[in-house]
């Protein structure tokens, strides 16, 4: 075997070494991070929830008050998310299918929950439907409420949660092509056929991928929902309201109810 043989075999196998020791230090990274950033949160979050015992944990999930908010947030995700399949669909269906002027806002459109704080959002709703906004006037005149009502909360979720489903069929769709609706067009289908077994078995996965991540980001909402449901900082709760008239009312001269908490 000649000198270069050897030396060529040499360095493939430093190559390889490298590689390896490279490829071994970033599985290792990506398991630190996810560890320090969701395993180790999560396990803090467990055992302080679990730190009374599981009867503690029960008995506080059974309370009146943290029902009241499961059945709330259950009744926002069962009309906010297949309302954005509808429209994730149909928004998925215009941008892949069809060319026309302003497909690029419409996609920006799409993407800009991505970029506005739901607490942002959740304010605009407010400046919009509250008692002084836009059309604060006209609503209370007609006895309708949309904040601090549900009405506000299904709005605030539908905007965080527009860009899940249509973000994850436009490439599918794109990908997809319309020849097969083509042929299935010339072989006689309608609309409706065309799209029930030739468009939906071709998306499937994505629109069952699109719908969890809908729901789970209209479960975990937080900001916009605090916003419009009028749990705002500053402004005492009914709670808070209940204690400082149980706690003055052994004075001798009660104090005036704050306006706040009436």
């Amino acid at each position: 075997m000649s000198q270069s043989s050897i030396s060529a075999a040499s360095s493939a196998n430093a190559a390889r070494r490298g590689s390896a020791t490279s490829r071994r230090l970033l599985i290792g990274l990506g398991w630190l991070i996810f560890a320090l950033f969701l395993l180790l949160p999560l396990f803090i979050v467990v055992s302080q929830g679990l730190k009374l015992g599981l009867g503690a944990f029960f008995d506080a999930i059974f309370e009146p008050d943290a029902l009241s908010a499961l059945k709330l947030t259950v009744i926002a995700v069962l009309i906010s998310v297949p309302l954005n399949l509808v429209f994730g669909v149909s928004a998925a269906w215009c941008v892949s299918k069809y060319s026309f002027r302003g497909k690029s806002i419409l996609v920006t459109l799409i993407d800009l929950p991505f970029s506005v704080s739901p607490v942002i959002a959740g304010l605009v709703y407010v400046l919009m439907f509250g008692a002084q906004g836009l059309f604060g006037p006209w609503l209370s005149d007609h006895d309708i409420q949309i904040v601090f009502a549900l009405p506000g909360i299904v709005l605030a979720t539908i905007f965080v949660t527009v860009p899940f489903v249509a973000r994850e069929l436009i490439p599918l769709m794109q990908e997809q092509g319309t020849q097969e609706e083509e042929a299935a067009r010339l072989l006689g289908a309608n609309g409706w056929q065309m799209f029930w077994h030739v468009t939906v078995p071709n998306i499937k996965w994505g629109l069952i991928y699109g719908v969890v991540l809908c729901t789970a980001r209209a479960m975990g909402e937080f900001g916009a929902v605090s916003v419009v449901s009028g749990h705002i900082r500053g402004s005492p709760t009914p709670c808070r309201c209940t204690w400082k008239s149980s706690t003055t009312s052994t004075t001798t001269s009660p104090p005036l109810p704050s306006p706040a908490c009436c």
